[in-house]
């Protein structure tokens, strides 16, 4: 198995420099995104290590891997081999040259990840390497059907183009967003969780209420959150009537009287407690529920979290682990179910 920081991204040892491994699509998202692209030939436009490129030879009859590094090119080849698909030719090149695009003019699908800039303050789709508006130029004679990864954090108001913006969770964080083009667009926003590929689609959904404090809040997915689909994770469920309570652009609570189960839900809680953001009374309200550990899940420098967590816990010697939501100068006390 290969792993970066986070996660196991591949499940077979695969070779690359470590900016490759760290760039590279987790094998849980490459086959997702393989199933939805499936088709005869298609071609990724800097495909780097090849990460993509293996998932998408096993759904599709051909694959074009255009990557202008040739070190990169050299690692994708590698891995293919590692991963035993044979349906794919390698091109050294720009992906932004005629010569490249009349080496994939049969392609049916025109696929990219291209790289963000590290120091870009704020992610926008112009500075993206190759450029999408760039591709979408070049090869639009070739075919309409084009996806593309884009920066996950920009929110969906910030992409003018006609196309399905699909946000993606990965284990309860944000990991992808993807955007499609012409026919395969479904929708103009969507929200997948995986593993599970649970999948919500934007539509004419009543608004979500807002409602008080109830004995239960959820954190949504951040897909849904990222995807603006609040309104339609809480049409997903059904009789059981979840309103919105509380967020920020960190954290998003949901509400219910009774405990309700969704894949659209990253963690679920029943409340302990409300109280005031002073910490007499946070300690008051731990001891009297018999906390051992709290767990702040509020905005904090990072050089003083544990600092503020053991002042919290002073006092504190049950075992139950609490987790402290805080909106303004109120915070609420929950335990995960």
């Amino acid at each position: 198995m290969t792993r970066d920081k986070r996660t196991v991204k591949f499940t077979k040892p695969i070779v690359s420099d470590e900016e490759g491994l760290r760039l590279a699509t987790p094998e849980i998202v490459a086959k997702y995104i393989a199933k939805r692209l499936k088709t005869d030939i298609i071609a990724d436009l800097g495909c780097g290590i090849g990460g993509q490129v293996i998932f998408f030879a096993k759904e599709c009859k051909k694959v074009y891997a255009v990557e202008r590094d040739p070190k990169k090119l050299e690692y994708a080849e590698k891995n293919c081999e590692t991963y035993n698909v044979k349906n794919v030719e390698f091109i050294l090149g720009d992906a932004l040259s005629e010569s490249t695009k009349a080496q994939v003019s049969d392609a049916d699908i025109i696929f990219s990840d291209p790289a963000r800039p590290l120091a870009e303050k704020e992610r926008t789709l112009e500075n993206l390497e190759p450029p999408i508006t760039g591709i979408l130029k070049l090869y639009s004679d070739i075919t309409e059907r084009f996806a593309f990864h884009a920066p996950p954090q920009m929110p969906p108001a910030r992409i003018t183009l006609d196309c399905e913006r699909e946000y993606l969770s990965l284990n309860g964080q944000l990991n992808r967003l993807t955007l499609y083009f012409d026919d395969l667009k479904r929708c103009e926003r969507s929200a997948v969780v995986l593993p599970g590929e649970s999948h919500l689609c934007s539509s004419d959904a009543p608004s979500i209420k807002t409602g008080h404090l109830r004995e239960y809040v959820y954190e949504p997915q951040p897909s849904v959150v990222k995807a603006e689909l609040l309104n339609e994770l809480a049409q997903t469920t059904a009789g059981d009537q979840v309103f919105y309570y509380k967020g920020d652009e960190r954290r998003t609570l949901l509400t219910s009287s009774k405990p309700i189960d969704s894949p659209f839900f990253k963690d679920s809680y029943r409340v302990v407690g409300r109280t005031e953001r002073d910490i007499h009374k946070m300690r008051e309200l731990f001891r009297k529920e018999k906390a051992g550990k709290v767990v702040l899940r509020f905005d904090v420098e990072p050089e003083r979290y544990w600092d503020i967590r053991k002042k919290l816990e002073e006092g504190s010697r049950g075992e139950r682990v609490l987790h402290v939501f805080g909106f303004g100068d109120e915070v609420v006390v929950c335990e995960k179910m």
